[in-house]
């Protein structure tokens, strides 16, 4: 052994041991730049669709504008697998590095884009780049922040604690409604149109900094390093084929259980706020704070899903909030679309409260069924397929189910089919609370 190495050795031996806060604040931190990035594009997609697409009405402009956002999850199975790669072989340090980084720039760009009166065509293309590139970059995100955090956490509080990432979900959604709400409350139309839509998606350059400062403070955790040491990383060369090939049945099983958890997320805050101006007939202040407080109600509940799902198990949580939200859903959109504001407000509410409580339980399930030699691979292309087909194409599929249906309730059928598909999954869950982790 060189002197170098064995020196190296030694560092990683006398290193202190870190500590729980800092390990899930680094990891909530990179959910919060990459939720805040892909909810203010949803925020701002009214503005987006008049400087960047041109059609010859509103809804066909926000049509676009929507399947921009969609086409971007495409890009998370890619990004997912090349993430995936870098965490299970080179470190999940190292590749959380490198997704925080880039969604901070992609967001930033798309506020430094000129617009289509400027640029024609090519301002659209390059805003569907930074699109992609947003995609690319959180498909190795959630899942590896999950995976990094889950490895860290005692088999007893495991849950509890991966909670406090997922919270990063809610909370850069409630950052950037709020962002969004304050632009309309500061500024006249005709200033956010000239200039003031640009500053919400710079702000994500300063959250994206600090937020690769504090994980550059971060040591890897010693699964990945006993995987290492096993030399099983040298045997599965490829972690996408090695857990395709020996976990697929896995795969399977998360996408299903996480359908109400994406397809509800993207439903309740990015959608909600555009349906209850459309069809509920609430002005974008009202519409914008309703989803403020739902996304507050999904904060609290998260956590509250975790500790549920440490004490009594993951099944019983997964199995209640997926049948509330089933029960739930087609009253909640009635009174979206006719109650007045507080009974509305209240309805996004309650079900982003269950979605949230669902999500407590969800990304320590994911890990504790994954080997830790695919851990981060395995979750990141079974959670990105489930965010390409039900979570960036719900917006798109809500407002076109209206459409083609010329019912306004059509939307909560969307909602209802992914909580039926997530109760369904559970069944097929052996309970995993108390697991050790497996190598």
């Amino acid at each position: 052994m060189s002197t170098s190495t064995a020196a190296s050795d030694q560092t990683e031996l006398a290193r202190p041991p870190q500590s729980t806060v800092k390990v899930i604040r680094a990891a909530v931190l990179g959910t919060v730049v990459e939720y805040y990035d892909f909810g203010i594009y949803g925020y701002m997609a009214a503005i987006l669709a008049t400087h960047f697409f041109v059609a010859t009405d509103d809804t066909t402009a926000l049509l676009n504008t929507f399947a921009a956002f969609a086409v971007a999850f495409f890009l998370r199975i890619p990004g997912g697998i090349f993430f995936g790669h870098i965490g299970d072989k080179y470190g999940r340090k190292k590749s959380l590095t490198y997704t925080i980084l880039l969604m901070a720039v992609a967001t930033a760009g798309i506020g430094m884009l000129p617009t289509y009166a400027t640029l024609g065509v090519w301002a659209t293309a390059v805003l569907v780049l930074c699109r992609c590139l947003q995609g690319f970059a959180a498909g190795g995100e959630l899942s590896g922040a999950n995976a990094f955090v889950s490895e860290h956490a005692p088999p007893q509080h495991r849950a509890f604690q991966t909670s406090f990432v997922n919270t990063g979900t809610y909370l850069g959604s409630l950052f950037a409604s709020l962002v969004a709400l304050s632009l309309t409350a500061t500024f006249s139309m005709e200033t956010i149109d000239a200039w003031a839509w640009r500053v919400p998606f710079l702000i994500s350059l300063v959250i994206g900094l600090v937020g690769l400062y504090i994980r550059s403070q971060l040591h890897e955790t010693e699964q990945f390093e006993a995987v290492q040491e096993s030399d099983e990383i040298e045997q599965a060369k490829y972690p996408v084929t090695d857990v395709v090939r020996h976990a697929w049945r896995q795969i399977v099983l998360v996408v299903g259980l996480g359908a109400m958890i994406v397809g509800g997320y993207y439903i309740c805050s990015v959608y909600a706020a555009s349906y209850l101006q459309t069809e509920g007939g609430h002005s974008p202040t009202v519409a914008l704070t309703s989803t403020c407080i739902a996304m507050v109600a999904a904060v609290i509940s998260l956590p509250i899903g975790g500790r549920m799902g440490d004490r009594f198990g993951r099944k019983p949580v997964f199995f209640l909030s997926s049948g509330v939200v089933a029960l739930l859903t087609i009253p909640a959109f009635i009174l979206m679309r006719d109650g007045a504001m507080v009974p509305a407000m209240a309805a996004q509410s309650v079900l982003a409260f269950f979605i949230g409580l669902n999500n407590g339980v969800s990304f320590s399930t994911y890990a504790e069924l994954f080997r830790a030699r695919y851990r981060y691979t395995g979750i990141a292309l079974a959670n990105n397929f489930t965010n390409m087909v039900m979570g960036g194409t719900a917006p798109f599929i809500a407002t076109l189910l209206i459409k083609l249906t010329g019912n306004n309730l059509a939307p909560a059928g969307f909602l209802l089919f992914t909580a039926l598909l997530s109760l369904v999954a559970t069944f097929f869950l052996t309970e995993t609370r108390g697991k050790e982790l497996e190598l």
